[in-house]
């Protein structure tokens, strides 16, 4: 029996159509990169059963496919990045009185690329392709990018059904914070939480009370100091599952370990907590909200230090600037990454729909001293909120060129540290650098000291105008 049997327009294998008898354990890339390439070029059909070049229907048991479906969407969650939108199904026919079954796999084109195999820490990109699925050109690649470069995560549609009873905990909190009230199918409908055949967005799937992935992974730690690697590490926890028990878990993490002090005004006394509750609870929000989800293997950082919190969430500023930091929250406009994640959000009054958020911690930090006001620093990978400790007398310190440590640069200079912590939050003209080294602005200086640290990748360039500036990159230092 043959595959044109069961569907009258199949033909043998080509751009849009493949076929395997069994998925082999051991080439496990050999099949992976068809499903791939077909998401990469403009989708396919993917039949697993069906021997290759023939189409004969070798078929399952049940029993056998069932467990041939479960290997395959393990090894698909595993080594594809992001998972394709695919449609399985199992195809049942007869053949001499007895029931078997092939596999079918719909993959649609996808809607963000490129959709990335990795296999034993290699990443790959492959393309399909005049019946064959070969690695993707530059140009192919370029192109995908293009193409895919304003999709949302939370918008996409999982594999995941909607069903009610899954959402108690999301439930209670749209009740803890609406008088009571319910939310309703028709609102989540409205949002775009499921699509008309009720399958789950990928933004949903994250508020399931069962959600275990590692899309929602926070790191909170306690230092006993002023910064990382040179202070006792108090507490470090990590923590993952639905967005409401995330949100809930750091906002108890601080709350639980944050100090509290007392103000006497006259003969009265005015309690003092280390982060005003608004503040704290603004900031959780925002990270949570507007994190880029895309990002796989990173998670949020609430680091408590002796004299601040630092809130840090991957992904810079959507579609927003990259700036070092700032005290001037009212500059910063902060476009959604998440639109879906902020919907539900507004929903449940937890988060403005006008997106005043930063105002709201403005507030609250509006009688204190200079070393006390809250700022914010971004990079192109991650952006941080600082709240300073209210009951620390002397607040933050302006650390305008913070101590950083590195790998030593092959071939460096005594220069490195002071030219990467004076570039760490501000771009420079070499100039000014050479200027702040107390240096002529010099060949020597531009090739040997700016050079070599930026032909390692400690320093990336870009130019404006005719003017060139030197950033340190944020990925190959850390704060001591």
């Amino acid at each position: 029996m043959y595959l044109e049997e069961l569907f009258g327009d199949i033909c043998l294998e080509s751009d849009v159509l493949e076929c395997k008898s069994r998925l082999d354990r051991d080439d496990i890339v050999g099949w992976l990169k068809s499903i791939a390439g077909f998401a990469n070029a403009s989708g396919g059909e993917f039949y697993i059963g069906v021997e290759d070049k023939t189409n004969k229907l070798i078929g399952f048991r049940r029993k056998e496919a069932d467990d041939e479906r479960n290997f395959f969407n393990n090894q698909v969650n595993e080594h594809l990045v992001p998972r394709p939108q695919m449609k399985l199904s199992f195809v049942r026919y007869e053949i001499r009185n007895r029931e078997r079954f092939i596999i079918r796999v719909q993959v649609p084109e996808s809607v963000v690329k490129p959709v990335i195999l990795k296999y034993k820490n290699i990443p790959s990109i492959f393309m399909r392709r005049d019946g064959f699925t070969n690695g993707a050109t530059y140009e192919e690649i370029i192109d995908m990018s293009i193409k895919s470069k304003n999709t949302q995560y939370d918008i996409l549609i999982s594999d995941q059904k909607y069903k009610a009873s899954d959402f108690q905990v999301l439930q209670a909190f749209y009740a803890a914070h609406n008088d009571g009230k319910a939310l309703s199918e028709k609102a989540l409908r409205s949002m775009g939480f499921y699509n008309e055949e009720g399958m789950l967005s990928n933004g949903a799937a994250l508020f399931r009370d069962d959600y275990q992935g590692k899309k929602t992974q926070v790191q909170c730690s306690l230092f006993s100091g002023m910064h990382k690697g040179s202070e006792r590490i108090v507490t470090i926890n990590n923590y993952h599952g639905n967005l409401i028990s995330v949100i809930n878990y750091m906002m108890e993490f601080v709350t639980q370990r944050m100090n509290h002090s007392m103000i006497k005004h006259g003969d009265a006394r005015e309690n003092i907590d280390a982060y005003p509750q608004r503040a704290l609870f603004e900031g959780v929000i925002n990270a949570v909200a507007h994190r880029d989800y895309f990002l796989d293997g990173t998670q949020i950082q609430v680091d408590m230090f002796k004299d601040r919190l630092e809130i840090s969430s991957p992904g810079g500023f959507y579609k927003g600037d990259k700036f070092g930091k700032t005290y001037d929250f009212s500059g910063i406009i902060s476009k959604r990454r998440n639109e879906l994640l902020a919907a539900v959000l507004v929903s449940c009054n937890v988060m403005e729909a006008a997106g005043t958020g930063f105002d709201k911690i403005m507030e609250e930090y509006c009688d204190v001293d200079e070393p006390h006001r809250p700022y914010i620093y971004s990079s192109s990978d991650h952006f941080t909120l600082v709240l300073p400790d209210l009951t620390y007398a002397d607040g933050v310190a302006d650390e305008k060129h913070p101590p950083l440590t590195f790998v030593p640069v092959p071939g460096g200079t005594e220069y490195d540290e002071k030219v990467l912590s004076f570039c760490y939050y501000q771009a420079h003209k070499a100039a000014e650098i050479a200027a702040y080294l107390g240096l002529s602005d010099s060949t020597y200086f531009r090739k040997k000291i700016l050079g070599n640290l930026e032909q390692h990748g400690y320093l990336e360039k870009n130019k404006m105008a005719r003017t060139v500036y030197y950033k340190t990159k944020a990925d190959m230092v850390t704060f001591d």
